[in-house]
């Protein structure tokens, strides 16, 4: 049965919001707006999660990783962390996550390290190596310091599907293999989309009154259609898979964020990451053989068995980053994220919202509704920080 909510005004129902995309920030700004009670039609030229978030490295953040260069995305991430842990309990594994400090350099590191998460309020207890060791005796064995936050995983393709899923519940319509082929403009705003079923060929024009731009590094190429420009720099990072679990926790080095220095355990694999450059294409990345060999050395320097496994698998995902193509690395870009309205461009009735990570897409979708809501002069509260979300299962049903 759908939620009810009694605080929707009775305008809200009947204004249809297009969606494009269907990874984390589409699927959870789709169950935002029909929880608040819009007509909500989502469109995803793949399968669900077939992007950026289908092929991320699975951390539920803590937000320590960027504790001490990134504050604002630290504390996004921990908010959203904790708040993911209540909406969607059983879609996560809590594993919690060891920030090690392997050299010097990464002892010199560590009091900034700790002042930076007690400021993003993260809860980071610092243990003994000989503790580190028995919880991960993987580790090096000469660490000089360890310390433990509350990391955790998930499953990408599922994380979307819980918010589908009981977006669905509440009136939203999700149509996958459906790419947009054309932002169409009434007289005074945009109108609706135009898409084309990429398996049959056929086009159908949806109406709306809101179109949202989310498609993560392809939101600049999507905006085109409507004469609109996106700051976005799609930044690639390789990432390689080995075919056992060889650690419990997540396990990061505790130092600012660089190349090679996280370990995530993924069911029955652990995952290697990751590197970080600007692609021209997110559809497009040629993945350097260098890359992969620096991903295994790097991070055998935590955990030296990773050296001797054979990698099942290597992927590249580009990121949405914001800001400038300038920046050639890729690390000095914020991991934060933002909406663009792009009224200020002369098209009102399309907004974009780009950035983040996948473990703030909820509150990434709650600021997109909130703009839409001041746009359309209409009030609908947001309640996605409570309501429980439906299982993935129930997506299919």
């Amino acid at each position: 049965m759908p939620i009810p909510n009694p605080k929707s005004p009775r305008s809200v129902q009947n204004r249809h919001v297009v969606v494009i995309g269907a990874g984390s920030t589409g699927a959870a700004t789709a169950h935002d707006l029909a929880l608040r009670g819009f007509r909500v039609t989502v469109v995803e030229r793949g399968e669900v999660a077939s992007g950026t978030t289908g092929r991320n490295h699975c951390l539920l953040h803590s937000g320590a990783r960027y504790a001490v260069n990134d504050p604002v995305a630290a504390r996004e991430c921990i908010e959203e962390n904790l708040i993911l842990r209540r909406i969607m309990p059983d879609g996560l594994e809590l594993n919690d996550g060891l920030m090690i400090a392997v050299d010097e350099r990464d002892w010199a590191f560590r009091p900034s390290f700790l002042e930076g998460c007690a400021r993003a309020g993260i809860e980071a207890r610092e243990l003994s190596v000989r503790e580190a060791l028995a919880l991960e005796p993987g580790l090096r064995p000469t660490i000089r310091a360890a310390v433990r936050v509350p990391d955790g995983v998930f499953e990408p393709f599922r994380f979307c599907l819980y918010f589908l899923a009981t977006a669905q519940a509440n009136g939203a319509v999700v149509k996958t293999y459906c790419e947009v082929v054309e932002i169409t403009r009434g007289q005074r705003a945009v109108s609706g989309v135009t898409v084309r079923d990429t398996r049959s060929g056929k086009t159908e024009h949806i109406a709306a009154d809101v179109v949202i731009n989310a498609t993560g590094p392809w939101s600049g190429k999507v905006a085109q259609h409507a004469g609109c420009d996106v700051p976005v720099v799609p930044t690639a990072g390789v990432m390689v898979s080995i075919p056992q679990r060889i650690n419990r926790m997540v396990i990061h080095r505790m130092y600012l964020p660089g190349d090679g220095d996280i370990l995530v355990p993924q069911r029955l694999t652990s995952l290697l990451g990751t590197s970080s450059w600007p692609v021209d294409s997110a559809d497009a990345i040629d993945i350097p053989r260098e890359h992969v060999q620096r991903m295994i050395d790097l991070t055998a320097q935590m955990v030296p068995a990773v050296k001797s496994i054979k990698p099942r698998g290597v992927w590249a995902a580009a990121r949405p980053l914001i800001g400038s193509a300038k920046l050639a690395g890729g690390r000095e870009l914020s991991r934060t994220f933002e909406c663009f309205d792009h009224t200020r461009e002369g098209v009102p009735g399309f907004i974009t919202i780009t950035g983040g990570k996948t473990v703030t897409a909820r509150v990434m979708a709650e600021k997109v509704v909130d703009l839409i809501c001041t746009q359309l002069g209409v009030q609908a509260e947001c309640r996605t920080r409570e309501v429980m979300l439906r299982s993935y299962r129930e997506f299919y049903r």
